[in-house]
């Protein structure tokens, strides 16, 4: 088996699949791309960080507390109609905690409508309660709040300043104390004396800020929300670039919350303790009349002593009045709450809820009534009466008020009933006891009345002192678990780390981007590899390296650069395929071409003949462009005489001229060799080709050289080389990396295939060093220019 034959079974075997350890070593070729993108992004990271004003996170941690543990209610339960609710819905809770009215007193309590800033070299710090002076305004609170105003200080002296409104403005000069008229009114600026000479010189911004619109920008920065799916406890966290004023803006908001709770809760224990004034004295005039009574009738019937003589029915008359009596007082404290919600002036005030009598349906309305009502309280704070959810919860109220009078009216139906039953059965015991003499009767009744209404009487009392105690030990509806502090240590933002690592990605992403859609776009050739990917059955002679700018771009003798070894290579490799061929014809002449114009046709048949010619061989190197000839060029002021200006076409249209006059000898770079010239540019230069004298030319020249070496004109865009192809042994069909397109590829393909080339062989010229697969380490030389590969190396 032949060479040829050994490099299309290799040629055979190339997988096309994606080849991993290729791909990354492309990549790794441009690791100095890769690192200055690094470094340039790093860099941009590293600058971004130092002019960011950091962001700090201050968080606090509260326990919601049910209203039976947040206040002494529960010291009342046994009195109350209503059951206490058993657990504070978390999320109407953080609702009531978000209001604006909250977030309003935040910003008035810690005046933060007013804002102090110091310049720096890029940006501006917030001088929160660090500022060296302090603004007093004339005009009332109601004004200030509405004003949006900007102004810039600079300080001159511990008694000067500078103010100007803009910063272009001419600052005018201020003594400290003095007033500085503005559109909402006059100003006065003066100075903390602890810090005042630290500032001097410099510019202090002064920002007034509407009240409303802070109270809703910190309502939309804070966040609430619960630890766990059913846990109490709430975090409240905001982000602030002055970790000091995001602390205070939360403890603040949470002194807010729990000073209106404890208000609700107070105003509760007021209306019962109110309530329960007017039973007692209510009862307390009883108890007078009933005192009264026994005092006149034992004065008046001389009654001492009370007998045993009916004890067993009086017991039972006694037993059965009690019962009475109770039914009566709560059929009286029934009506007195029917009375107090048919009663329109007092439709949104709370009804006492602790008196009940053990009715659950009242006790539940009664509390839901006057939950709803401190929510409309509330919400009446940052809205109207017209408001819709105001205006559903009065319709909600007006139904739990008609439920509340409707359960009222069966329970008074109900204790009427049993009144008549137990006053019955009063009759009854009592017409048992009608042979007890009347005396001792009414003064039992009068006893009875009197020991009922007592009771009844130090009970309210007891009752009293514990609302009335309640007003003093009410507790909060929030325990703090943790007061704001930062949850973080330091800046949340900007994330350095994050940052730095993102500027390497980037910084790896950005270049690999760049070569991977490069590799995508790329439809030229780079090397040996690509050829074989996409001419099968060819065989790739060899690679050929870019010259470097003011290197040599000939062969010397013994030379020992890349350029010579990469030729040497291409001839061993010719020898081997020719000595594999059994052509005896024109076995000795090497065809050059290639698709185009400017892939090094004339450099590398030059370079192939010099290289031939260093094993001792003749060599004639034959110029069959005559189109556009390169080789006089190449070899000008190679040797002391000019080369002779007449060559190929001139022999070929001039049957007088012999081939010996226009072949000429030359020592280029110590070597001899042979050269037929080009000749002048013909206007007929297909049909001189066609000339009976060209297979003269190769018959003769064939026998007298070893090698002859023909630079023939691009395959593709002109017939000259198919026209003398027959005479061609071999055929060495150039490439140029970085310059031949692939699809040119096909055209290279079908003139395998239909054999209008004899022996064609590739190899690629110009192969970066990053792509060279021979001595990629070795030093390179200048590429030429892509129209003609000799010109660019004369320029240089």
């Amino acid at each position: 088996m032949d060479l040829g034959d050994n490099k299309n079974l290799s040629n055979n075997n190339i997988s096309e699949d994606f080849n991993l350890k290729k791909t990354l070593l492309m990549y790794f070729k441009q690791w100095r791309w890769f690192v200055l993108s690094c470094i340039l992004c790093v860099g941009i990271a590293f600058l971004s960080l130092r002019y960011t004003t950091p962001q700090y996170l201050a968080v606090a941690k509260i326990m919601l507390l049910d209203n039976k543990d947040a206040s002494s209610a529960s010291a009342l339960k046994d009195l109350s109609l209503f059951s206490e609710k058993e657990d504070a819905m978390v999320e109407d809770e953080v609702q009531v905690i978000k209001s604006r009215s909250f977030f309003r007193n935040v910003v008035k309590k810690l005046n933060l409508n007013v804002a102090y800033f110091v310049k720096g070299r890029i940006h501006e710090s917030e001088l929160y309660k660090n500022s060296p002076i302090v603004i007093n305004f004339i005009e009332s609170d109601s004004v200030i709040n509405k004003t949006d105003f900007n102004f810039h200080t600079e300080i001159l002296s511990t008694t000067n300043f500078n103010f100007r409104i803009n910063e272009d403005d001419i600052p005018k000069k201020y003594t400290f104390g003095e007033t500085i008229p503005t559109f909402f009114g006059g100003i006065i600026i003066t100075p903390k004396n602890k810090n005042l000479e630290s500032f001097i010189g410099d510019d202090i911004r002064v920002k007034i800020t509407p009240m409303k619109f802070l109270a809703e920008s910190l309502k939309g920065r804070i966040n609430i929300s619960p630890t766990g799916k059913s846990s109490k406890v709430v975090e409240v966290s905001i982000t602030d670039p002055v970790i000091q004023k995001a602390k205070d803006i939360i403890n603040t908001l949470i002194d807010e919350y729990n000073i209106s709770t404890i208000q609700k809760k107070n105003e509760i224990s007021r209306n019962t303790a109110e309530f329960i004034d007017q039973r007692v004295e209510l009862i307390a005039s009883d108890l007078i009349n009933v005192d009264d009574s026994i005092v006149k009738f034992k004065t008046g019937n001389k009654i001492t002593d009370v007998t045993s003589e009916a004890g067993q029915f009086l017991n039972s008359s006694v037993l059965n009045q009690q019962q009475v009596d109770a039914t009566r007082t709560q059929l009286s404290l029934m009506n007195s709450m029917k009375e107090s919600l048919g009663d329109e002036t007092t439709r949104y005030t709370s009804i006492p809820s602790n008196l009940g009598m053990g009715d659950a349906t009242i006790s539940g309305l009664s509390l839901r009534y006057n939950e709803l009502l401190e929510r409309r309280k509330i919400l009446l704070k940052s809205a109207g009466e017209q408001n819709p959810v105001v205006i559903e919860l009065d319709q909600t109220l007006n139904g739990i008020r008609q439920n509340l009078q409707n359960s009222i009216n069966n329970a008074s139906k109900s204790l009427r009933i049993q009144l008549g039953s137990l006053e019955n059965q009063s009759n009854r015991i009592n017409s048992k006891i009608f042979s007890v003499p009347s005396q001792e009767r009414k003064l039992r009744s009068i006893e009875r009345k009197q020991g009922i209404k007592e009771s009844l009487y130090l009970y309210l009392l007891e009752k009293r002192e514990e609302a009335t105690i309640s007003l003093t030990a009410t507790s909060p509806s929030a325990k703090i678990i943790d007061e704001a502090y930062n949850s973080k240590g330091g800046p949340v933002s900007p994330n350095k780390r994050l940052i730095y690592i993102s500027a390497v990605f980037i910084g790896l992403l950005i270049p690999f981007m760049v070569f991977y859609v490069k590799d995508i776009l790329d439809t030229k050739i780079h090397n040996k590899e690509d050829l074989q990917k996409a001419i099968k059955n060819v065989t790739i002679l060899g690679e050929i390296p870019r010259v470097k700018r003011g290197d040599k771009n000939l062969v010397e003798r013994n030379d020992r650069s890349i350029l010579s070894e990469s030729f040497r290579i291409i001839r061993t490799n010719f020898d081997f395929v020719q000595k594999g061929r059994s052509d005896k014809n024109y076995k000795n002449i090497i065809f050059v071409t290639s698709t185009i114009n400017g892939e090094g046709k004339s450099f590398v048949s030059l370079n192939m003949a010099l290289t031939f010619a260093n094993t001792n061989k003749r060599v004639l190197l034959l110029g069959a462009d005559i189109r556009n000839p390169q080789i006089y060029s190449a070899i000008k002021g190679k040797r002391d005489k000019q080369p002779s200006k007449i060559g190929l076409t001139e022999y070929l249209s001039d049957d007088s001229i012999l081939s010996g006059e226009v072949i000429e000898s030359y020592s280029i770079n110590d070597v001899n060799i042979d050269i037929l010239l080009s000749g002048k540019i013909p206007p007929n230069p297909a049909e001189l080709l066609m000339t009976g004298r060209v297979k003269e030319l190769f018959d003769s020249v064939s026998n007298q050289y070893d090698y002859v070496i023909v630079d023939t004109a691009p395959a593709m865009l002109v017939t000259d080389t198919l026209l003398i192809s027959e005479y061609a042994g071999h055929t060495i069909y150039l490439t140029r990396a970085g310059y031949t397109e692939k699809n040119m590829l096909n055209f290279v393909e079908e003139l395998h295939v239909e054999n209008k080339l004899n022996g064609m062989m590739l190899v690629v010229n110009d192969v970066m060093q990053s792509n060279f697969g021979y001595g990629a380490r070795y030093g390179y030389y200048g590429a030429p220019e892509k129209k003609s590969f000799f010109k660019r190396k004369k320029n240089a």
